[in-house]
């Protein structure tokens, strides 16, 4: 399910944080879903127990997992309403992207195209 590109300038927790978020938006992970145990996830993907607890604890402090003692980590009830508003607030960035591309000379109608291109996309 995870995977980890040794060679990515992206530390290891953050990858590992991208895809656990990547997998909740995509709807295969759900609110209430185990995450793997930190000992099973960092022996299949080689990499030290610390950087698993580590991505774990970004996840919680994100409000997107949970830990319960004992038990394991849990995506949160409310984690791809967290998602979500994080993507909103990406807007502002689309904004002033569209804003330097038109005054860098690409079209209007080539951004256009590109939009359409990810809604087309997304909807597969």
């Amino acid at each position: 399910m995870f995977r980890i590109d040794g060679m990515s300038r992206t530390p290891v927790y953050e990858q590992i944080i991208e895809q656990v978020e990547k997998l909740i938006t995509l709807g295969i992970m759900s609110p209430g879903d185990q995450l793997p145990s930190v000992r099973s996830l960092s022996i299949e993907l080689s990499v030290n127990p610390n950087t698993i607890q580590k991505a774990y604890s970004e996840l919680d402090a994100k409000g997107i997992a949970h830990s319960v003692p004992g038990r394991g980590c849990f995506i949160a009830d409310n984690a791809e309403e967290i998602l979500r508003d994080a993507a909103k607030g990406n807007l502002s960035k689309l904004t002033e992207l569209v804003r330097e591309m038109l005054l860098l000379g690409v079209t209007e109608k080539e951004i256009r195209e590109a939009v359409e291109k990810g809604f087309s996309s997304a909807d597969n």
